[in-house]
């Protein structure tokens, strides 16, 4: 959803001009460190600078940008310990999630979404940006499946660290044969009407980037905040 400025002569909403610079950070076309002017960001989106400012202020509730005093914003290193926040909530939302589209069942129509998320990351394989395009579809076609109401967009508010350390770990960190075995297990576990198989395939994947988190800090100190563990109670 990166753009310059909309074809159309309509100004973005606050939601569209937050949304293609999530995009843009979780993707890291803007980078750890880097700067961002309310003035360039209203002439790139070709609109005020008020909604740009509330744009970025949902940016930083959100972990991705720092205010600096007398500096100005700038987007965030990855934080391990906030990603491993996040991880932790997406994973109890999506276990519960699994078991109970596992045991309710779904419909021929989501499990024809499933599995064509599944499909377009076959064919992404070598697009990371894509291949995370199709991992969402995937997810949130599963959360769909639970039958709970909003439940996607609950785990969008709190996946944005994850979805960075994902993206960086793509393709050379974490196979994405494994990955993409691993929603095919899920999907598996649901469709054999097995709340367990669902749920422990789903658990093997989410933890999947912890295996390569501190790796990936070492290889990227100046985007990785290596602070895993750092806010564990004694």
């Amino acid at each position: 959803m990166s753009f310059d400025r909309q074809s159309s002569h309509t100004p973005p909403t606050v939601r569209a001009i937050h949304a293609a610079l999530r995009q843009d950070i979780v993707n890291l076309r803007l980078r750890p460190g880097e700067r961002l002017s309310e003035n360039e960001l209203a002439l790139r989106f070709g609109t005020s600078r008020a909604p740009v400012r509330e744009a970025l202020i949902r940016l930083v509730e959100e972990g991705l940008i720092d205010v600096r005093p007398q500096r100005g914003s700038f987007v965030s290193r990855i934080s391990l310990s906030a990603m491993e926040r996040a991880r932790f909530v997406r994973e109890a939302l999506e276990l519960a999630a699994v078991r109970r589209a596992a045991e309710r069942g779904v419909s021929p129509g989501l499990l024809a979404r499933a599995r064509g998320a599944i499909a377009e990351q076959e064919r992404a394989q070598r697009n990371p940006e894509r291949f995370t395009q199709a991992d969402d579809a995937f997810h949130h076609t599963l959360a769909d499946g639970s039958g709970v109401a909003q439940l996607w967009a609950v785990v969008e508010r709190e996946k944005a660290q994850f979805d960075r350390v994902r993206f960086l770990s793509l393709p050379a960190a974490t196979p994405v044969e494994v990955l993409i075995a691993q929603h095919r297990a899920i999907l598996a576990g649901i469709e054999n009407r097995d709340p367990a198989a669902a749920e422990a395939a789903m658990r093997t994947h989410m933890s999947e980037v912890l295996k390569i988190a501190h790796t990936l800090a070492a290889e990227h100190p100046d985007l990785i905040n290596d602070d895993l563990g750092a806010d564990v109670q004694p």
